[in-house]
C-alpha cells in the first residue's frame, strides 16, 4: 500500500508539469497606482505607448521600445514592478 501511494504521488507530480512563475497580479483596486504613473514608467524607459490596458489583474503596456521593436510589458499595479516583458517579432 505504501508503494502504491508513493508511485501515485510521483505520477501526479510528473503529470502536473513544470512549475511556472505566476504572472497574474492579485492587488485590490484601492492599492493600484494611477494609469498616469504607468505612462510615466513607460516614458522613463523610453517606450512609446500604443495602449495601456488591464490583463490578469496587471497593467499591460503595448508599444515600442527605444529601438522601435514591439513590446508587451505586464506591470504590477501596486509596485509598478515589471512582471513580464515580451519583445515581439514581426511574425508574432
Amino acid at each position: 500500500m505504501k508503494t502504491t501511494c508513493a508511485v501515485l504521488a510521483v505520477l501526479a507530480t510528473a503529470l502536473a508539469g513544470p512549475v511556472r512563475a505566476d504572472d497574474d497580479c492579485y492587488v485590490p483596486m484601492a492599492d493600484w497606482q494611477p494609469r498616469g504613473a504607468v505612462a510615466k514608467l513607460a516614458e522613463d524607459n523610453n517606450w512609446t505607448v500604443r495602449r495601456i490596458k488591464i490583463d490578469d489583474g496587471c497593467y499591460e503596456i503595448r508599444g515600442q521600445d527605444a529601438d522601435g521593436r514591439r513590446i508587451e510589458v505586464k506591470i504590477n499595479p501596486q509596485t509598478l514592478e515589471i512582471v513580464e516583458f515580451e519583445l515581439k517579432r514581426d511574425d508574432d
